[in-house]
């Protein structure tokens, strides 16, 4: 495929950066579009010999369709997302009059639920780091709080030490588009933190200054695939199945067990930090499954 032309890089940074001046999206999310973007502008100068700005709904019909014969359909959603978000953006400033996607419709995607974990199996993992060891400690921190929380890899990760106060027992979190909100610890999470900050942290920096919560051997916050890497192979001491696995394994575990013990649908949203409660309704479905199983296991005539 045609590499783009430097005057569409060049649109594709003028969008990138006015989202991030405007909405203060994560970088993840703004590269992710200009990937998309990049795309799409080297698919169009290859196929059709237009520019981003000068694209026709026909045209833009054309390239989903070829996307449907090589992605699967949650990447052709995303590709649509981001082509929505760029030419509406534009219209919002009279660069365009008519949105080229408005007569394009998602893909049909088959109902898909979060891999979770049982309870006994979450036990098993965070019991699994050999605490003796400083690294041990912090990975056993790591995990009860992304289990006592909720949050995200990304999330967890980029913690502070400001933003977590174990006096009262609450974190501090930056969530997607710079939202912040304050969510419980827990007594058990409290504990493990306090343990790595007292026993391990300082051990781990060796003498280097870092602000970041959960530090490195090289005096660095932890990045996401080092987290998953860790998980995967506590995993395998507690002898959980890969397929059970995924790089958010324990907020999802987080949101169907608070379900399942009764939590409302509501203060799960409010605690996963999602904007719109039909995100949320996805772990309702777990549960429900959670509950199936338990009727079927031990109802007389289950």
């Amino acid at each position: 495929m045609k590499a783009p032309p430097a005057t569409e890089l060049d649109e594709i940074d003028r969008f990138c950066d006015g989202l991030w001046l405007e909405d203060g999206l994560s970088r993840a999310t703004l590269a992710s579009y200009r990937s998309d973007l990049k795309h799409l502008a080297g698919w169009l100068a290859e196929n059709a010999s237009e520019r981003l700005l000068d694209a026709s709904e026909t045209t833009l019909i054309g390239f989903v369709a070829e996307l449907s014969r090589s992605t699967r359909t949650s990447s052709q959603a995303r590709y649509l997302s981001t082509l929505r978000r760029f030419y509406r953006w534009q219209i919002s400033r009279g660069r365009l009059r008519q949105d080229p996607t408005r007569q394009l419709s998602n893909p049909a995607r088959a109902s898909r639920l979060p891999k979770t974990l049982s309870e006994g199996q979450v036990e098993a993992l965070l019991a699994a780091p050999d605490t003796g060891t400083p690294l041990g400690l912090r990975d056993r921190a790591m995990l009860e709080t992304i289990y006592a929380t909720g949050l995200r890899v990304s999330e967890l990760v980029n913690l502070k030490l400001f933003e977590i106060s174990l006096n009262d027992g609450v974190v501090r979190v930056t969530g997607k588009g710079g939202k912040d909100r304050l969510t419980p610890l827990g007594e058990l999470a409290t504990e493990w933190i306090t343990r790595y900050q007292n026993e391990a942290r300082g051990e781990i920096l060796a003498g280097r200054q870092d602000d970041a919560l959960f530090v490195t051997g090289r005096g660095h916050a932890m990045t996401r695939q080092a987290f998953w890497q860790l998980v995967k192979r506590y995993a395998l001491t507690a002898g959980i199945p890969p397929e059970r696995l995924s790089p958010h394994v324990l907020r999802h575990a987080f949101a169907t067990h608070l379900l399942n013990h009764g939590a409302d649908l509501r203060v799960v949203q409010l605690l996963l930090g999602h904007a719109d409660i039909s995100t949320t309704q996805i772990y309702t479905h777990v549960a429900r499954e959670r509950l199936k199983s338990l009727h079927a296991s031990h109802h007389p005539r289950g």
